[in-house]
């Protein structure tokens, strides 16, 4: 039996934190502690069937810089599907859940793609941000041209230009 459920970071026991680093150390290749800490503090979509963990994703709240405004911003984090359960529709399922958090939460949704990834999001709203993407480092705010195409924004109560520039506040691990 499959179900999906959603809970925050805090309602997580061991148990579970364990089984989503072992979903995403097999689904993403560069896997590190440092990106996995950015899936943690908000809420998870835990898709399992017979009580196996066999999807994961999770929106975390971040502040984008665009227009002048620094924007309270769902960010999904984490989108994985166990190879064995993809093309089912699961990650749709779990973005539902977490496309609601971030309807009724957060300013804008926003989130880095893979080229695969990338057709479920366009297909559910999700808008290609086509102007520079930067981040607001230590040092100041710096270009990230090797994000550029990759990062989607599903604006909610704010307009935006996604030619415009967008500039993520800093974390270790994948900025975007």
């Amino acid at each position: 039996m499959i179900e999906l459920r959603t809970a925050h970071t805090a309602d997580l026991d061991a148990g579970t934190r364990s089984a989503i680093r072992d979903l995403m150390d097999g689904a993403f290749d560069n896997m590190t502690d440092d990106i996995f800490e950015n899936v943690l503090g908000g809420v998870h979509a835990l898709l399992t069937e017979d009580a196996e963990l066999i999807g994961h994703a999770s929106v975390v709240q971040r502040r984008l810089l665009h227009g002048g405004r620094a924007l309270r911003t769902g960010y999904i984090e984490g989108v994985a599907v166990r190879g064995d359960r993809r093309r089912r529709g699961h990650g749709a399922a779990m973005m539902s859940r977490l496309e609601r958090v971030v309807r009724s939460a957060y300013q804008l949704g926003a989130l880095g793609a893979s080229v695969e990834g990338a057709r479920m999001y366009v297909a559910r709203g999700w808008q290609l941000w086509r102007g520079p993407s930067c981040v607001l480092s230590p040092e100041g705010i710096r270009r990230t041209t090797g994000e550029d195409g990759y990062i989607y924004v599903l604006p909610v109560s704010v307009p935006v230009d996604v030619w415009g520039e967008l500039v993520c506040d800093w974390r270790h691990g994948g900025l975007w």
